[in-house]
């Protein structure tokens, strides 16, 4: 089992106690294949982590978890039975799989736009991916004002316990010295751990990650994490899209206490636990009892959209709304506008950072949330020999080394040379993914010119007005490979089999007799079967028309679109088992990404084979049914 990668092996020993477990001799019998239900449910318990890689919402329903912005992705599922065994895990009802009706690399789905480019602080640790896959330079540009922020050095303990304790103290300070404190974790377990630790201490905290209830304030948790005192815990703060201001954001504070104060005086509860001043309490719950505010009202502004649709309402009663929002807001400006000069001096928002990511570039997505335009900040991330990235690279050499120099467990490890040195191994990650997304991308270009044939063949039948043409190519192109793909004779006979199959085809009513045929005769047989075709096809089409005219040409389409679509679906299926199983050719001297671009031509071309001679055939051996009792 392989944590890296996340994926997982049975050894002889295993094999052998599953095989003897489930009564079989084989458990790759393509038959009954015992094997992908026992790796996935081996993955699922070992390698799938709940409140890490997923959550359980209230439907009891799995919600896949983004491991880099920390947000869950609704509706997604993982593929090939593994959402299934962590359903079975967490005893939750089993869904039907999902399957996969088009797919393409991001890569891919990138080049196929004329230009690309893009702005983002934390691209220069990943130029190089850039320059190779995409062909793109990353250029630096200055920041508008000098960066004061201090990047301290990373604080190393032997465990767990004694890492999270310091996390703890150090929030503890800091809130002591009114300075604000954003931590930044890396799954939602670690988030629960450091705001139950924080409760212990008794301290104010606000906690975002991937939970719903969470999810719904994002903006208004980030725009306020810079208030004085204020400890933010985020589960990973990539793209999260707003600005910490120093102080707080006034804006963005007054209309959350709108939102709230319309939300409590609609459900009757105290609008005392609001943070608004008695005066405004009163004056803002007068001017509510005064309107009935629909259930949809929850914001400033849709209170001053409903009351600007509804002129039947007192005037007034929309300028009193403005002015009041209006004095709050200038209210919580100046307070915001104190609290910065305060904040500024204090040092500005520290951010910890609870363990080093895989990806330099979260991390310093993570740092560079402090600093902003010339602000003063700090950063510090707070490592143990525990975490995933040391226990993987090095953590056994750090701490013989920490027993050489003989400090105390409690003791920190701080020194420019394990920076570096942890700095290393996340290179090593980066260059360790980034192969796996090259090689992806080689084994998808194989399957994205593929996938433009199909879907401008796919176009093509949309667009043109009469597919009978394409039809009788179709047609034409399927007897050649019955006929000579197949083998037009045995000892210059004709087969009875490849007879019977054209005799399938076409839908003739009477068998072709075989027959002592030469070379010239074979040739005339062929143009023979094509005039059958063309009789058998002027037929149905004066069928047709009896009954409506244009109706095959609308059949033609639909057999054609439900073809494609089915066969694509069942190509994608077996291309992905093949990208799965070419790696072992290597074991042979050959090359994996050589032998599959050449399978998965093969299947291709198989899959438009198969394709041409099911749309002949439905074409052909369509029947209308009238239903005379309507």
């Amino acid at each position: 089992m392989t944590k890296k990668n996340q994926n997982a092996t049975l050894l002889e020993e295993g094999l052998a106690f599953c095989e003897q477990a489930l009564g079989t001799s084989d458990l790759y019998n393509v038959e009954d294949p015992w094997i992908p239900y026992i790796l996935n449910s081996v993955k699922a318990k070992e390698l799938f982590v709940r409140n890490t890689h997923y959550i359980a919402n209230e439907e009891n329903e799995i919600i896949i978890v983004d491991e880099f912005t920390g947000r869950t992705m609704v509706g997604r599922r993982w593929s090939d039975g593994l959402h299934q065994a962590v359903e079975a895990k967490e005893g939750l009802p089993i869904q039907d799989e999902s399957q996969t009706l088009a797919s393409i690399t991001y890569q891919n789905l990138f080049l196929l736009y004329s230009k690309l480019s893009g702005m983002t602080g934390t691209a220069k640790t990943e130029e190089v991916e850039f320059e190779k896959i995409y062909n793109l330079q990353v250029l630096p540009v200055p920041t508008n004002r000098s960066i004061q922020r201090k990047d301290f050095p990373d604080l190393i303990y032997k465990n767990q316990y004694l890492k999270w304790q310091a996390i703890a103290n150090e929030c503890l300070e800091m809130y002591n010295l009114g300075r604000p404190v954003l931590v930044g974790t890396t799954t939602i377990e670690k988030s629960e751990l450091l705001a139950a630790l924080l409760t212990e201490y008794q301290l104010p905290y606000r906690l975002l990650n991937a939970r719903p209830e969470n999810i719904e304030s994002e903006s208004e948790i980030i725009a306020q994490a810079g208030c004085k005192n204020a400890i933010t815990i985020a589960t990973n703060m990539a793209g999260r899209g707003t600005d910490i201001v120093l102080g707080g954001n006034p804006k963005s504070l007054t209309l959350s206490r709108f939102q709230k104060f319309i939300s409590y005086s609609k459900s009757l509860v105290v609008a005392d636990q609001v943070e608004l001043s008695v005066e405004d309490l009163s004056t803002l719950s007068k001017l509510f009892k005064d309107i009935q505010f629909p259930d949809y009202i929850y914001t400033y502004d849709q209170a001053l959209q409903y009351l600007e649709a509804n002129p039947d309402l007192p005037v007034q009663l929309l300028e009193e709304l403005k002015s009041n929002y209006i004095r709050i807001y200038e209210s919580d400006k100046n307070i915001a506008v104190a609290d910065r000069s305060i904040v500024q001096n204090l040092g500005g928002l520290h951010v910890i950072g609870t363990e080093r990511h895989e990806s330099r570039r979260i991390d310093n997505q993570l740092r560079g949330r402090s600093g902003r335009q010339g602000d003063p900040g700090s950063s510090r991330f707070f490592l143990s020999l525990e975490d995933k990235l040391l226990r993987i690279f090095g953590g056994d050499k750090i701490s013989g080394l920490m027993q050489n120099i003989g400090l105390q467990e409690s003791v920190p490890i701080q020194s420019t040379f394990l920076n570096q040195s942890l700095e290393s191994a996340q290179k090593k990650v980066e260059a360790y993914y980034f192969d796996i997304r090259k090689k992806l991308f080689e084994y998808d270009q194989a399957l994205n010119t593929q996938r433009n044939g199909v879907y401008i063949e796919r176009r093509r039948i949309l667009e043109i007005d009469s597919l009978r043409d394409w039809i009788i190519e179709y047609a034409e192109r399927s007897l050649y490979d019955v006929v000579f793909f197949m083998g037009i004779t045995q000892n210059g006979l004709l087969k009875t089999s490849i007879l019977q199959k054209v005799q399938n085809l076409l839908g003739t009513p009477f068998l072709f007799q075989p027959k002592q045929l030469d070379s010239q005769e074979e040739v005339r047989f062929i143009s023979y079967l094509q005039q059958q075709f063309q009789i058998s096809y002027d037929l149905k089409e004066a069928e047709m028309k009896l009954i409506e005219p244009g109706l095959l040409r609308e059949l033609e389409r639909s057999f054609l679109l439900q073809q494609i679509d089915f066969s694509w679906k069942e190509h994608l299926q077996k291309i992905s088992a093949l990208r799965d199983a070419v790696g072992w050719r290597a074991y042979g001297q050959k090359d994996p990404l050589t032998e599959y671009k050449q399978e998965a031509y093969n299947f291709f071309v198989i899959m438009l084979t198969r394709i041409r001679h099911r749309v002949v055939y439905f074409v052909l051996r369509s029947r209308i049914i009238i239903d005379l009792k309507n």
